[in-house]
């Protein structure tokens, strides 16, 4: 996980409908970038939802809602289509940004180890540092305490 007051990797994906968007482009705002395993499994449809019936508040307090997964972007189109997902979804199959982030790590499940995506969100700040990060995310948590926590930023 990257250590907050360090300046956030721009990245350069395509969203659910193709469309390159790079961190520079939302300088200015605050970016709550939260990285997922995969779509439409149970934890990040929550946590994606979450998000998703927030999403105004968040553009209230000047801020966008970014998901990265490694999932293709007919995936991510399918995902946004299903639960109306308001907020962009990017798909970084080659990993680059994931492994940037540092969210590309061992995992243990039910004893069985593998690679794969840890969930782990960050707060960039409008000039592009971290203000905030973690990697002990509780899916259905995690929307209401980002809000939380912009709003006391």
């Amino acid at each position: 996980m990257l250590a907050v007051g360090t300046k956030a990797p721009d990245f350069s994906l395509p969203d659910q409908n193709g469309t390159i968007h790079t961190l520079e482009e939302y300088r200015g705002k605050k970016v709550v970038l939260y990285f997922y395993p995969k779509d439409n499994t149970s934890g990040c449809t929550k946590q994606a939802c979450g998000f998703g019936e927030r999403n105004h508040q968040f553009e209230e307090l000047n801020a966008v809602v970014i998901g990265v997964s490694k999932d293709s972007v007919k995936s991510h189109k399918n995902f946004e289509t299903k639960y109306n997902l308001p907020f962009v979804l990017l798909s970084d199959t080659e990993r680059n940004c994931i492994e940037a982030y540092d969210v590309w790590k061992e995992k243990k499940n039910y004893g069985k180890v593998s690679m794969g995506v840890v969930r782990t969100t960050y707060l960039i700040d409008e000039n592009g540092v971290i203000i905030y990060a973690s990697d002990k995310v509780k899916a259905a948590e995690n929307p209401a305490q980002m809000l939380e926590l912009l709003k006391d930023n």
